[in-house]
């Protein structure tokens, strides 16, 4: 869940394309979780490392008002060497009070404390452009500015990612939109809004809506999924996994990603999916109240009609709203933020069945040089590397894989 940086854009005609400065050793993309995290740890190795993006700024602008994390308190850390920089450690500046669930608005405050603490000279300028020139890169930046960089670390998250199904597609914003679309769910206030879906996104989307006065009906392909939550000390709570990713006992697996990568692609893959399926947390349950439930459904046509929009289900039955609200999640593809040019793209071999790099032990793709961390390295690492509690895993992979190409350089 870390993004900081917008779709591409040609630089305007009128800004000054200059001359490259000397190289960098490394270059992150992306101020969320990862690229954070990522950057404290090649620092801490001693390598030179320029960061560029808005802190937490995906977080800030793709998620509503009011959402918490799903994630415990103890599986919701940055990392940093030595394990510095904790929510504790914030907490204890009196910023922020230990509870649970998370609100967003504590996350993204940690977050940006924790850049101050580590990227203290993060540029916030968008990178709008990487090229692979020789053995190293090129970053075109917004204002203009070019320069060098031996290694790149895509941390760009889930930029670009929102899968819309098909049945959706080419309809007006005023009547569908994805929950990332949207950071004040008050707008919808007096209307009728149906939810697409059955994961946190759309029970937490759901219950904002009718709290906030909409008239909500959630659809979805099956019944709702709840599981446990850090407010729940009953003896199954004490024996998951820290990071609490997946059913028990594969949570337990979810936690070794070293070893998850060593397995063959198909078993990786429905592990992956086994640990990722939908499910929403249940600290949300009594808060449903005013919530009608439609499950076992699939839209199969949808239309405007008049000011609304009018939807058939699969079993013929339909239904009629202001508005669809899809949280249908993500369908991951490097392509997308638009920010690697096509060539250095044709260079990056992927991993089976997916548009996600294949990588190595230290998230390093067939481009020498070139990282990604966060969600693109599921496929890749396992399903740990979707969430917060695996920053740590994949900033210590990276910084480990860099200060080899330095020993090597």
């Amino acid at each position: 869940m870390n993004a900081s940086l917008t779709p591409v854009k040609p630089a305007a005609a009128s800004a000054k394309v200059r001359a490259p400065k000397s190289a960098c050793r490394m270059t992150v993309i992306g101020a969320g979780p990862s690229g954070l995290s990522a950057t404290a740890h090649l620092r801490g190795a001693g390598i030179e490392t320029r960061t560029f993006g808005e802190p937490m700024s995906f977080w800030r602008g793709h998620m509503p008002t009011g959402m918490k994390l799903r994630s415990a308190w103890d599986a919701s850390n940055f990392s940093a060497p030595g394990g510095r920089y904790s929510l504790n450690e914030y907490a204890a500046t009196g910023a922020i009070r230990r509870t649970a669930p998370i609100p967003i608005e504590d996350f993204i405050h940690y977050g940006e404390w924790f850049q101050r603490q580590t990227v203290p000279d993060l540029d916030r300028r968008k990178v709008l452009r990487v090229e692979g020139i020789g053995d190293r890169f090129r970053i075109l930046l917004e204002d203009g500015e070019r320069f060098d960089s031996e290694s790149v670390v895509v941390a760009t998250g889930l930029l670009n990612q929102e899968f819309v199904p098909e049945v959706f597609r080419g309809l007006p914003p005023e009547l569908v939109s994805h929950t990332a679309g949207h950071i004040d769910l008050g707008r919808f206030k007096g209307q009728r809004v149906a939810v697409i879906g059955r994961g946190q996104s759309a029970v937490e989307s759901a219950a904002l809506l009718a709290e906030s006065g909409a008239e909500v009906e959630l659809i979805s392909r099956g019944e709702i999924r709840w599981i446990g939550w850090e407010g729940a000390k009953t003896m199954m709570h004490w024996m998951r996994a820290p990071s609490g990713v997946g059913p028990f006992p594969l949570d337990w697996l979810v936690e070794v990603p070293h070893v998850v990568r060593l397995w063959p692609h198909a078993l990786r893959e429905k592990f992956s999916k086994r640990c990722l399926r939908p499910a929403a947390a249940g600290w949300l349950a009594p808060r449903m109240g005013g919530v009608r439930y439609k499950p076992g459904r699939v839209v199969v046509s949808a239309k405007p009609e008049g000011t609304g929009i009018a939807l058939v289900f699969d079993d013929s039955s339909r239904a009629s709203a202001d508005h669809v609200l899809l949280a249908t999640g993500y369908s991951l593809d490097v392509a997308k933020p638009g920010i690697l040019s096509a060539s250095l793209l044709e260079r990056v071999r992927m991993q089976t069945g997916t548009h996600c790099p294949a990588l190595s032990a230290h998230l390093e793709s067939s481009v020498p040089g070139l990282y990604f961390t966060g969600a693109s390295a599921v496929p890749a690492h396992g399903p740990l590397l979707r969430f917060v509690a695996g920053v740590g895993y994949s900033a210590r992979a990276i910084a480990k894989g860099a200060a080899a190409r330095k020993g090597r350089g």
